[in-house]
């Protein structure tokens, strides 16, 4: 089973991936930011912290939510939630700002996505492994 969160990560990664490559460094920017958003959403369900009975009604809630119950256990690393809180901020550029987000930020931004989809994905595919078995 695979959270619909994490499906949305996944696929939000993609597309910033192809975005990226055709040189629609906003759009890249913005696909990696949700990307990570979404991941974010998934571990804090994984963690019955459930942001989708609307918990967390804005970015900030979820940066927060996401420190508080992800990063201080140390689920993720403080350099994740930096890198979050960073790629939030390439994302405004890209959705808010009038000239482009350079190339190095967005691919800076995808990157880091694909950092945190892929532990995310880790971290969740944990849950539903089995137990180990004795030797008999």
């Amino acid at each position: 089973m695979i959270s619909p969160f994490l499906q949305r990560a996944e696929t939000s990664l993609k597309s910033a991936k192809m975005l990226l490559s055709a040189g629609d460094t906003d759009g890249a920017a913005s696909r990696a930011y949700y990307a990570m958003y979404d991941a974010v959403r998934a571990c804090l369900g994984w963690a019955g912290i459930a942001p989708e009975r609307g918990e967390f009604k804005t970015h900030h809630g979820i940066t927060a939510a996401f420190g508080l119950h992800l990063v201080k256990p140390g689920l993720f690393p403080v350099a994740a939630s930096k890198a979050f809180q960073r790629v939030q901020f390439i994302r405004q550029t890209a959705d808010y700002a009038v000239l482009p987000v350079p190339h190095d930020d967005a691919a800076e931004a995808v990157r880091e996505a694909d950092s945190l989809v892929a532990a995310a994905t880790v971290l969740i595919a944990n849950r539903y492994q089995l137990p180990a078995q004795p030797s008999p």
